[in-house]
């Protein structure tokens, strides 16, 4: 068993599958994370809503899990994921691996302008750091979930996680920069 959690606008004792977005990194899935602090952190005041942490205990055994890292297959499965092409990993309940950082800067979007490689991509999505996300992509995931509390966040810890947010964004704003004045561009003079 391992503790996951989620955080949104509702307490949600049983996921349900078809909920979330089809273009999300991994797919259309009911998505957690192991860091509790992340967690905290990608919570968002929203007009009138409650934040709503949720805690579950997921029983990994008897489950087929997928485990990503940031290279290429992680790569070309999230960007088949963003353009909603069929699931080449279907056949797993479960799917682990690290968040594209791509929610600033849009590298996959720029990707399918022709403006960078396949190669520069996967180095902007490498900026960062390294948060990993669990999705469940099956009846059988969600069977296995078992809901162990939720949480109302205060707008204090809310404001205190934006500040951590907003160093952490310019932290990668100017790694990507880095990075990107390392590229070779035929167009520069």
């Amino acid at each position: 068993m391992i503790n996951v959690f989620h955080a949104g606008y509702e307490l949600i004792m049983r996921p349900d599958l078809h909920r979330g977005r089809k273009n999300a990194d991994f797919g259309q899935g009911f998505y957690v994370t192991k860091d509790y602090d992340f967690a905290t952190r990608w919570a968002r005041e929203k007009s009138g809503e409650d934040v709503i942490l949720n805690t579950y205990e997921l029983d990994e055994s008897g489950l087929k899990i997928k485990y990503l890292d940031r290279d290429e297959e992680w790569f070309r499965y999230i960007f088949s994921n963003r353009r909603v092409k069929p699931d080449e990993f279907s056949e797993y309940d479960v799917i682990v691996g690290p968040i594209a950082n791509d929610t600033i800067f849009n590298t996959l979007g720029i990707m399918t302008s022709g403006y960078l490689s396949d190669e520069e991509a996967l180095k902007l999505l490498c900026v960062g750091p390294m948060y990993q996300q669990v999705v469940l992509k099956s009846p059988a995931a969600v069977d296995n979930l078992h809901f162990v509390s939720a949480e109302k966040r205060l707008s204090e810890s809310i404001k205190d996680n934006k500040e951590i947010l907003a160093k952490e964004e310019e932290s990668y704003l100017n790694e990507v920069a880095k990075v990107m004045q390392g590229f070779d561009r035929e167009d520069k003079r």
